[in-house]
């Protein structure tokens, strides 16, 4: 059916869920504001330019994954505000690579003067790179899906949830 969006939820690939949950333009864009501490409804309808109702499916989408959660708004009794959750919070890295491939490849001809910085220092992120778990450094054209070894902890898990799963 022609406009119909497929669920990737149920794909055994961790690109395809998270897309499932963040993919669109606009659940980054409301993540990324959330990160630079905004978190009204208004202040996100400004700073991203996006309409009412589609800001507001988009905020349901991300409270309903746990990415933010919604809480009253103590400056306006009938007003809430989105908080990130913890969830939320690890998106920051690929706010941060997404902020930094854009730098790098959309703005080559006018120059570019806005940086991602410690909130708190004032000090310009650092360049992420890809590394290895014994911290070598690698490009993009090496990646390759392997099959991760699970810990005795994490078997013994996974073997008691089955064990407690409903017949």
């Amino acid at each position: 059916m022609k406009g119909k969006k497929t669920e990737l939820a149920p794909a055994q690939c961790a690109v395809a869920r998270a897309l499932d949950v963040v993919g669109d333009w606009w659940s980054l864009l409301i993540v990324r504001e959330a990160l630079f501490g905004r978190n009204r409804f208004s202040e996100f309808q400004k700073n991203i330019g996006l309409a009412k109702n589609i800001l507001s499916v988009r905020l349901k989408k991300l409270v309903q994954y746990d990415v933010l959660v919604m809480e009253p708004d103590t400056e306006a009794a009938t007003s809430h505000r989105y908080i990130l959750t913890e969830r939320g919070h690890r998106l920051a890295l690929v706010i941060a690579a997404l902020w930094q491939w854009g730098e790098e490849n959309c703005f080559q001809s006018e120059g570019f003067d806005l940086g991602l910085a410690d909130r708190e220092t004032g000090e310009l992120l650092a360049k992420l790179e890809l590394k290895t778990l014994s911290g070598r450094s690698l490009d993009g054209g090496r990646l390759e899906l392997a099959v991760r070894t699970r810990t005795d902890a994490e078997k013994l898990k996974v073997m008691a949830l089955k064990d407690s799963a409903p017949a």
